[in-house]
């Protein structure tokens, strides 16, 4: 994964954003193990689906999820398997392709 420091991406308000495998970071974040992980596992959803599906069911899903109670972003199941598991260092490892289907 390639890491850019930058000043426009990602928005105020967010530390980094994965787009297509290259992590934009804001200047100052810490790189986290967990972090990393986090954004490693989203490279991974988006590799198995060929990049622009990800993104195309990132946001219909996010579309969904907001016409419903609660954080729409955190409910996505990209976000949900990425959150689940940032905290284990071989879930990587073991990860079984489109595992975020499970989180649906």
């Amino acid at each position: 994964m390639i890491i850019v420091r930058s000043r426009w991406l990602p928005f105020k308000g967010f530390s980094a954003i994965n787009l297509m495998g290259v992590l934009f970071v804001r200047p100052g974040v810490y790189l986290s193990e967990r972090l990393l992980r986090h954004e490693r596992i989203h490279t991974a959803q988006m590799r198995e689906m060929l990049f622009l599906p990800f993104y195309i069911f990132y946001l219909m899903e996010w579309l969904v999820r907001l016409l419903r109670h609660g954080n729409a972003y955190r409910r996505i199941s990209f976000e949900r398997e990425a959150y689940d598991n940032e905290r284990d260092p071989g879930y990587l490892e073991r990860r079984r392709h489109y595992a975020w289907r499970h989180y649906l």
